[in-house]
């Protein structure tokens, strides 16, 4: 397939489309891991060739633990992506980081239990470095862009990340505190993890709504959650179109070759279905 966009969006909750799209159409993208979320609509915003897909998809139909994180990674690794803003409704763990405030967190802590976390498989082995779990470089776009708008935003901190949907009980929520996580919420994995097996740039900005639940005086509703995250989406649909125009177009970052020494199954014994269904990905340092 023809490249169609270096530039991928993941909406979250509350942000199931952009608007200012020019030159827009749906795609239906068939992957070997089943269907994405929702059809991906690639369209210019500001000039740049770009690809947004509804991650719960449009009407938010799907569950965090029932997205299928991996066919929506490889269908923006088949339209050529190499660069993924990815938009997360999220909860405060820390006073000081308020409701509406954007977060653009540096580590993730994996709190899920029901997830496939691997584009590999028994047949072909591979094992990713992911010390450094978002990109440096796209996070610090995405940072500089926000405070060029005066948003108010955080960057840094340990974005932990739970199975759901069901939100967290004042027991988990003080331990996550205890542990100096900044922000929950339910979806940045495995869509993280897939991102780097697919050499994808991948970074967050997470759109906090609510204290979680271990403000006293402040308990998480799903009113709470909907009313700041419609006054959090506004500033985002602005921060996308100021960072688009900023991004780097040549990567020279980890994320861009994380599978040069990844693969550890010897040619001999992979198994070609499994390899035919990871040639996109692996196709450049191993050939069958």
């Amino acid at each position: 397939m023809t490249p169609q966009a270096k530039i991928g969006i993941i909406g979250g909750s509350g942000l199931y489309e952009i608007e200012g799209l020019e030159k827009v159409k749906e795609v239906k993208i068939a992957t070997p891991f089943g269907e994405p979320s929702d059809k991906i609509i690639l369209g210019r915003l500001e000039g740049i060739k770009c690809a947004f897909l509804a991650r719960h998809g449009r009407g938010h139909r799907i569950i965090p633990a029932e997205i299928n994180s991996r066919a929506n990674i490889y269908a923006f690794k088949k339209l050529g992506v190499e660069q993924i803003i990815a938009l997360s409704a999220c909860g405060s763990l820390k006073e000081e980081i308020r409701p509406r405030d954007l977060v653009i967190p540096d580590q993730l802590f994996d709190r899920t239990k029901m997830r496939t976390s691997s584009f590999f498989t028994s047949g072909l082995v591979g094992h990713i470095g992911f010390a450094h779990p978002f990109c440096n470089k796209l996070s610090l776009h995405l940072y500089q862009a926000a405070k060029s708008l005066n948003l108010s935003v955080y960057l840094g901190g340990t974005y932990v990340c739970i199975e759901g949907p069901q939100f967290s009980t004042k027991a988990e929520s003080a331990v996550n505190r205890l542990l100096g996580f900044s922000i929950i919420g339910m979806t940045a994995l495995p869509e993280a993890k897939l991102a780097r097996e697919a050499e994808i740039c991948y970074a967050i900005v997470g759109l906090v709504t609510d204290y979680d639940v271990w403000k006293e005086e402040e308990h998480v509703t799903i009113e709470t959650v909907l009313d700041n995250m419609k006054a959090n989406v506004e500033n985002v649909k602005k921060l996308i179109k100021t960072v688009l125009p900023k991004l780097e177009r040549k990567r020279n970052c980890e994320c861009a070759t994380a599978l040069k020494y990844a693969i550890i199954t010897t040619k001999e014994k992979m198994d070609k279905k499994v390899y035919n269904n990871l040639k996109l990905l692996i196709g450049k340092y191993i050939s069958l």
